[in-house]
């Protein structure tokens, strides 16, 4: 689970609109505007002390997440002159504690480094540009930076990873700049090792970490190549690119960063990278009035007025409601007070209760996810396995927007099952429990199985057949749908607690 928006805000997760407000210094200049940099100063103490907290941290591992990722701006831990900053390291060390006894892993993610890796308001670069790899000056203190974090980490535990450089170099950036960043890789990885022999480093490609030709050779055995999903479809050709480069450079890879969708891909995602044995990182723990995150921070009835003033919509409020506005989302930002959207977790890891889309069925094959006679692939989406999968509505052809396939509507897509054809869905259960079984589809026949045993239908509606499992103990388990007719259109399966009888 990544940690977003605590050392590196980001406009986006305020409900700033773009292109206003949207790095850190453009956030704190708009805080500086609104209140006087006195107490624009003391915000930022408190949200320090307050976003993140060890209740966040308990909450994480008691999910069952095994580490965070944490981004980290440069500014906050050294001074333009290259001096370390204690007390943004002492952030991190509170972190790293509070993970050591909620046995968690940390990855430490250079999400900001001097000067701007990326040139965009992700890196907090000062002129919107990478100046990393324009300006030797910002080089020096990177590579300063990293030597430093090594030897205070070197003989940590809890740290996993060094992640060198967040998403460097955007598409418009790559090619002016991407033998630099070659060469700044090696120049990272010998000075991490100067003082650490000890901790994995972890190399992301360029464009927001989805362009992999920077990685020709392995340039440490002790390293991780990582790439970022979002947007795309959630199949097996969007990663084969980079599943056969560790395969030939004998690296394992990583998904840094997912998310930031509905739970439709969120579910059919996580269940590839869990099929491909892909380790990942959910991009992020908590925004501010969200669906896409566990964790929603509940804005002020004032905050529209701040977010209205950013966008140049409404008048600038006056300083006194200003500060009661700051003061009143801190309070909202701790843990407890947020709105937790528990079906985002369930998403991640399939645990009912829990709407599978039909075309979210297992990435193990044929003949362990799915079993058909005449299927043919949609080519845009899973194009490698045979089932068919058709547009609602029997729309054919063009890319699908995979920010815009709600459940339920004509653009979702559905699959199609002939006469004893089957799809085979995960289910993660928490402990011992009986499930209720809804499969949407059409005509309703249907059969359901569960660890391969049949589940009698219940009753068949208009668009649904109903089953109820018997009692599963806690773990995974394999819901199967087998075609009885000449054509079923299978639209989605919600699992969720058998009703006490």
């Amino acid at each position: 689970m990544a940690l977003g928006n605590w050392l590196l805000p980001e406009g986006y997760m305020w409900k700033f609109e773009h292109p206003n407000a949207q790095s850190p210094r453009e956030i704190e200049a708009l805080f500086d505007d609104l209140v006087g940099p006195e107490l624009a100063a003391e915000f930022w103490q408190g949200f320090r002390a307050t976003f993140v907290t060890e209740q966040d941290i308990a909450w994480i591992s008691a999910e069952g997440m095994n580490h965070v990722r944490l981004p980290i701006n440069s500014r906050v831990v050294m001074d333009e002159a290259g001096e370390l900053i204690e007390p943004g390291l002492v952030l991190i060390d509170r972190v790293i504690e509070w993970c050591r006894t909620h046995h968690l892993w940390v990855v430490l993610d250079l999400h900001g480094a001097p000067g701007g890796q990326t040139g965009t308001n992700i890196d907090d670069s000062p002129h919107r540009a990478p100046e990393l790899f324009t300006d030797e000056r910002y080089r020096a203190l990177t590579l300063k930076l990293w030597r430093a974090l090594a030897a205070r980490y070197r003989d940590e535990t809890v740290v996993a990873a060094y992640d060198l450089l967040n998403e460097p170099l955007p598409n418009e950036y790559q090619h002016l700049y991407a033998g630099q960043l070659r060469d700044l890789y090696r120049e990272l990885t010998a000075a991490i090792r100067e003082v650490d022999r000890n901790h994995m480093i972890s190399y992301e490609g360029t464009h927001w970490a989805t362009n992999w030709d920077v990685f020709t050779e392995a340039w440490d055995s002790n390293s991780i190549l990582q790439f970022h999903k979002y947007w795309s479809a959630p199949d097996r050709p969007s990663i084969q690119g980079y599943v056969d480069i560790g395969r030939e450079l004998g690296l394992p890879i990583y998904m840094g960063e997912g998310g930031e969708n509905n739970l439709d891909w969120i579910q059919t995602a996580f269940q590839l990278l869990d099929d491909s044995d892909i380790s990942w990182n959910f991009w992020t723990w908590k925004k501010i009035d969200t669906f896409t995150s566990p964790c929603s921070v509940v804005a002020p009835s004032g905050w529209t007025e701040i977010t209205d003033y950013a966008a140049g919509k409404g008048a600038k409020p006056d300083c006194a409601r200003a500060h009661q506005t700051l003061n009143q989302l801190l309070d909202a930002m701790a843990a407890s007070r947020c709105r937790y959207r528990p079906e985002v977790i369930s998403a991640i890891f399939r645990r009912p209760p829990l709407t599978i889309p039909a075309f979210g069925f297992g990435f193990r094959g044929q003949g362990e996810s799915y079993e058909t006679a005449a299927g043919v692939p949609l080519a845009t989406f899973r194009s490698d396995d045979l089932v068919t999968i058709r547009r609602a509505g029997g729309a054919e052809g063009g890319e699908l927007d995979w920010n815009r396939i709600p459940r339920g509507t004509a653009d979702g897509l559905l699959v199609r099952l002939g006469p004893g054809d089957w799809v085979a869905y995960d289910i993660v259960a928490t402990s011992s429990s009986r499930f209720q079984i809804v499969v949407a589809l059409q005509p309703p026949a249907l059969d359901i199985s569960i660890d391969g045993t049949r589940i009698e239908v219940e009753s068949a509606a208009e668009a649904t057949v109903r089953g109820t499992t018997p009692q599963l103990d806690g773990g995974r388990h394999v819901v199967r749908l087998t075609g009885l007719l000449a054509e079923t259109l299978v639209r989605s399966i919600e699992v969720a607690p058998a009703p006490v009888s």
